[in-house]
């Protein structure tokens, strides 16, 4: 359906106004935040396999520090956030893939600082520039259609920052609420922060479970992606946790054979142990189908989006270019050619890169695939459920099928197919993000071109740090399975999956089956009419991970239901500045939670150290509830989600 929001649509700031943007103490401020939130999500997500966004919690900070230092425009405090948050978005990709070097034959060599470095800076730029010639298809023509949830927030946190007032206490409320809800969840211990379920291997459901991860960002973001979204999300999960486990704990506990890839039999496998070793292939071979599928339908706005950059080259004179609104300039698309080949240039002469003139074409390919794919997914459901590192699956599937008919299947390939997915993945996560900040500037009515540049500069600033913390992390705790050598080890979780496909098809026992299974699935979900990708999303992540999503997108229906409008996500309603909020507490939460992961408090009596949170969430109430812990865990949540359709209820003229 042709959507003409676009040509209505009026940023906060004209066009035609010239306020302060690109200066000096944004670009600073803008990259010491990129620094800080990359070195923290980097710990965040060995420890867990997670990251968190860091766009609205520097939006936040950046407003604050203005104040502090005699207020600045909005402009400028969109670029802060606007660089600022390429450091965390590079820490993903990063952590996701690099560490796996360890885990196979011959990459300890390469992970040193200058290959950490170059691959980070390559990978983190590659996904800038692929984004700019998208900017117009995804961000201005499809305004209304693809919501970008954090971009929205974060626009919200913008705009309430700036004109004050009761506008801005909507954000700061659900910022303070998300504050103190997960600070008494997680830190403190006083009820669990994933309630969980798991049905008897003699139940209707064997082996099924049902689970939610009850904070407040995921709630937020749920209740800005809507219940239409949210539902097929949350169908996904349902598909994995309540119909494919059970069906295979179902046939297989009778089996007395291993069935790969399993290690052991699948009666006395767990439900996670089921979901690692068969429902997750299946998942990535659904989101790797739902990535084609959306690549197929994006064709069209990407051929005419190109075709425009290069009719705007064609005749870029000084009339033309005088006549360019201010928020219509990007980045001239001959330096997006350049700057591309400028990295693969870069890759393959520097010494000690396991990375080929050949390999190097193919991270542009892939590259170039995925960014597209990452953009319109995080336009669905937002940079956090991203699911990164299923398009990184499906990159190292493909790039070792190529190795496999070019005859490359010995051990010294197995860090070249690593570097390939690892570039592809930090430039798929970073163009989320860049995504979701040039939908901000979009809203707020910000200079495409000084965001770029803003984001380039945030890449390169943020890596020279992400290199450091990595190795700084490895050297003092080791990354892996704990052994006595490395006691407190990082379990590095996705890198682990990614040198385990990797050793799998290159030794051709990676399980084909599973992976066609769930690009069949995708295609069923296709041809009924369904978008198959955010379906594919949700069967790929953790159902706990869908199931807030899920009722904060309940939420939002039962408000809407209640105030008979549905409210645009271009609107600043109290809902979505309170969501606004939650987000931005769950996420700055998140930070510091990642910070005392790290702090350790005291030792037990076997010597191992056992840090802040530990402490207090095994001497906290859910210790002493047992199972009542997750009746007590589900009212928290439940009351939170009142709160939010209390706000969100409220009355348009209460926010003037």
């Amino acid at each position: 359906m042709e959507n003409n929001d676009s040509k209505e649509f009026k940023p906060y700031i004209s066009p035609k106004d010239f306020i302060p943007e690109f200066t000096l103490k944004a670009v600073v401020l803008g990259a010491v935040f990129g620094v800080i939130f990359g070195a923290a999500s980097v710990y965040l997500g060995l420890k867990v396999g997670l990251t968190v966004s860091a766009s609205i919690p520097i939006a936040v900070l950046a407003i604050s520090v203005f104040k502090k230092m005699g207020n600045a425009t909005i402009l400028e405090s969109n670029i802060v956030q606007t660089i600022g948050s390429a450091g965390e978005s590079v820490a993903a990709g990063v952590v996701f893939t690099i560490p796996a070097l360890l885990f196979l034959s011959g990459g300890d060599q390469y992970f040193q600082y200058l290959q950490i470095f170059v691959l980070a800076l390559s990978g983190g730029i590659l996904g800038v520039l692929f984004m700019i010639p998208l900017r117009k298809s995804l961000i201005v023509k499809e305004h209304g259609v693809l919501p970008y949830p954090e971009g929205t927030a974060c626009a919200d946190v913008l705009i309430a920052g700036e004109k004050g007032g009761n506008l801005a206490k909507k954000v700061y409320y659900g910022l303070g609420i998300a504050f103190l809800y997960k600070l008494l969840m997680s830190i403190f211990g006083l009820w669990k922060d994933t309630p969980e379920h798991i049905f008897g291997r003699k139940s209707v459901l064997p082996n099924g479970s049902v689970s939610a991860e009850i904070t407040p960002e995921l709630l937020g973001v749920g209740y800005i992606i809507g219940p239409r979204i949210a539902g097929i999300m949350m169908a996904g999960g349902v598909l994995s946790y309540l119909v494919l486990i059970p069906l295979i704990t179902f046939l297989g506990d009778s089996l007395t054979t291993i069935i790969a890839p399993g290690t052991k039999l699948i009666r006395d496998m767990s439900n996670n142990d089921i979901r690692n070793y068969y429902v997750r292939y299946i998942g990535a071979g659904a989101v790797t189908f739902g990535g084609i599928m959306t690549f197929i339908k994006t064709l069209p706005t990407i051929v005419s989006s190109f075709r425009d950059s290069f009719r705007d080259l064609r005749s870029s004179s000084k009339e033309s270019h005088a006549s360019k609104l201010r928020t219509e300039r990007d980045i001239p698309i001959v330096y997006v050619i350049f700057g591309a080949i400028g990295l693969v240039l870069l890759m393959t002469l520097l010494p000690n890169v396991p990375v080929n003139f050949f390999t190097a074409i193919m991270v542009v390919v892939f590259g170039f695939f995925f960014v597209t794919v990452s953009s319109r997914i995080v336009g669905l459901i937002g940079s956090s459920s991203n699911p990164i590192s299923g398009m990184t699956i499906a990159t190292l599937m493909a790039t070792c099928l190529i190795f496999l008919g070019m005859g490359w299947t010995g051990d010294a390939y197995q860090p070249i197919a690593l570097c390939v997915g690892s570039i592809v993945c930090i430039a798929s996560a970073n163009a989320g993000a860049t995504s979701q900040d040039l939908k901000t500037g979009y809203l707020v009515g910000a200079t495409p071109v000084k965001q770029q540049i803003g984001l380039i500069i945030g890449v390169i600033a943020s890596v020279i740090a992400i290199g450091f913390t990595v190795k700084i992390l490895h050297s003092s705790l080791g990354f892996g399975d704990i052994t006595p050598e490395h006691p407190h080890a990082l379990p590095a979780p996705q890198a682990n999956l990614m040198a385990t496909i990797i050793k799998g098809m290159l030794s051709h026992s990676l399980p084909w089956g599973l992976v066609l299974i769930g690009m069949a699935i995708s295609a069923v979900m296709e041809l009924c009419g369904v978008s198959s990708l955010a379906f594919a999303v949700g069967a790929y992540l953790p159902l706990s991970t869908t199931s807030p999503i899920w009722i904060g997108g309940l939420v939002k229906w039962f408000a809407d239901r209640k105030k008979k409008a549905k409210t645009e996500e271009s609107e600043i309603s109290s809902g979505a500045l309170f969501s606004s909020g939650l987000i931005a507490g769950g996420a700055l939460t998140g930070i510091i939670i990642a910070v005392l992961l790290g702090w350790t408090v005291e030792y037990n009596s076997k010597n191992n150290p056992i840090n802040f949170i530990e402490k207090y969430t095994d001497s906290g109430i859910v210790g002493k509830l047992g199972d009542a812990g997750d009746l007590l865990a589900i009212a928290c949540f439940a009351a939170l989600g009142f709160i939010l359709y209390r706000f969100a209820v409220s009355k348009q003229e209460e926010l003037s």
